[in-house]
């Protein structure tokens, strides 16, 4: 059983425990295919967030009560930094984590690749699952909002971190994309996939960006897996984050239906064959889906292992 998950950071990082718990039930492989969008430069040193939250997560070195970055962090670097005057300041990096990005700018100012750079992090990780970067080269997600000057477009790290995404956005856009190419190994891992997932991740700035890579949405929806997303919405609530202000910015309803609605059905020119959405949500019709409920909540390993099992019946289904 070959499975490829489609992900961002925190919430698809957790997630993705239940799918590797799975998948070692069954002697089975899995991919994350992950975002690159919110990756930045920060005092010189290539910060890769999505990437090391399903890293630190899977590898046990997370801090679960933050929901981000290392466990046992020290912030003397940052508070350091702050002591010069170096901007970003409202950007933290700790100590810990700052080895990373240490090893990680070293590694692509040699040249390598940062599907390569990842690949050499993951060995001390050992996340128990493959991590590919959704494109090795540029892709920024930048946010389109409203100034006194008129519109101007701000790194997501900027508008997510620095204002708390309090700024209304007006649009998402993905610099780069239009002259990227899926990274090493994803093009081959989504030809090979039983089953591809679609992470309960933000779907606009998470999952939006792996997909307007050129030729992985069209991979997904081509390949002869099924393909069922897991619901980020419950209740009219995203799980986490702030997805409902990056639906209100596409005019997409912050609902279980509204995000089926923008993936839309694979038969329909969409992405999904089937939908799972919380038992909240029970009764969700979304056109060109087969949709099941099971509870959504991600309260521990043994209750995200028991999402992965119902999806993964849910694509058992579809398949049929």
């Amino acid at each position: 059983m070959r499975i490829v998950v489609l992900t961002g950071g925190v919430g698809g990082a957790k997630f993705l425990r239940g799918v590797r718990a799975y998948a070692r039930e069954r002697g089975g492989e899995v991919t994350a295919v992950v975002n690159v969008g919110d990756d930045t430069v920060m005092h010189g040193l290539r910060i890769c967030p999505d990437l090391d939250s399903v890293m630190y997560t899977l590898g046990g070195g997370a801090d679960a009560e933050r929901g981000w970055g290392r466990q046992n962090e020290t912030w003397t670097v940052s508070e350091e930094l702050k002591a010069y005057g170096a901007e970003p300041s409202w950007f933290g990096l700790g100590d810990r984590d700052i080895a990373t990005h240490l090893v990680r700018s070293t590694m692509l100012g040699a040249g390598y690749p940062l599907s390569a750079v990842t690949e050499a992090l993951c060995a001390r990780w050992s996340p128990g699952v493959r991590l590919l970067p959704a494109t090795d080269d540029r892709l920024e997600t930048h946010v389109v909002v409203d100034s006194e000057e008129g519109q101007r477009a701000l790194h997501f790290q900027e508008w997510w971190v620095r204002h708390r995404g309090q700024l209304p956005a007006r649009r998402f856009v993905f610099v780069g994309a239009e002259s990227a190419s899926p990274g090493p190994g994803v093009l081959e891992a989504l030809a090979a996939a039983d089953v591809v997932l679609v992470a309960p991740s933000n779907p606009v700035v998470s999952i939006a960006p792996v997909l307007a890579v050129p030729g992985l949405r069209e991979a997904v929806v081509s390949g002869s897996a099924p393909v069922v997303g897991i619901s980020p919405i419950i209740g009219g609530a995203p799980v986490r984050g702030m997805a409902d202000r990056c639906l209100a910015a596409l005019d997409v309803e912050c609902s279980a239906a509204g995000v089926a609605g923008l993936y839309g059905g694979r038969g329909a020119g969409g992405l999904l064959d089937g939908w799972l959405v919380d038992d909240a949500d029970a009764g969700v019709v979304a056109t060109g889906l087969l949709v099941r409920e099971a509870p959504l909540w991600m309260t521990d390993d043994a209750a995200t292992t028991a999402i992965v099992r119902t999806a993964m019946e849910l694509a058992g289904a579809v398949a049929r």
